[in-house]
């Protein structure tokens, strides 16, 4: 399965006509990736669970990336990285399930990139042999989670009061999964 994942690639030309490379994160892409979450706004900042403000941390992922834990796939627009999407894998009781996170240039939204890369995710995951994959957006914003409805993920909870913003206020969190597998009753 690793060897499958370093090879992957993939072009995908967006509906305005620019063509995308979907490829997993290596070591060399240190920089584009601490230059994409350079120009992160404050309210996408406070969404995020790591403080992708500090490069140092930022470099690491690209610089300690093992596709065993984190799979992350980048979307290459002209060698400047657009667009992050990561399956994050569980470990024990949970191995079969891996946690979905996406985040795109502010000038790649809204143009199917992100349908792009979370099809490109649900691909590696199937191929990884998970059967479930899971997903936690801020309840406010309908059109992600409507966006990832429309690639068959359901809204199973809304947690209230999950998410803690940096100055206290919380927000509640729908809870989306997609069922890879189905399970049958055997007879």
């Amino acid at each position: 399965m690793l060897d499958q994942i370093t090879k992957y690639r993939q072009i995908v030309m967006l509906s305005d006509g620019t063509r995308v490379l979907l490829r997993p994160l290596t070591k060399e892409d240190k920089q584009a990736l601490v230059a994409l979450f350079e120009s992160t706004s404050f309210e996408d900042f406070k969404l995020m669970r790591n403080d992708v403000r500090n490069k140092e941390m930022v470099a690491s992922w690209a610089e300690n990336v093992d596709y065993r834990r984190v799979l992350p796939m980048v979307a290459v627009v002209n060698d400047h990285i657009v667009g992050d999407a990561t399956l994050h894998f569980r470990t024990g009781p949970g191995r079969h399930i891996a946690d979905v996170r996406i985040f795109l240039s502010k000038e790649f939204r809204r143009r199917g990139l992100g349908t792009v890369l979370l099809r490109g995710l649900i691909d590696a995951a199937k191929k990884s042999g998970l059967q479930q994959l899971v997903a936690e957006v801020v309840a406010d914003q309908v059109k992600v989670i409507n966006a990832f409805k429309e690639l068959g993920f359901e809204q199973r909870a809304v947690y209230p009061d999950y998410f803690m913003m940096p100055d206290g206020e919380t927000h509640d969190v729908a809870v989306l999964i997609l069922a890879l597998s189905t399970k049958r009753d055997v007879f």
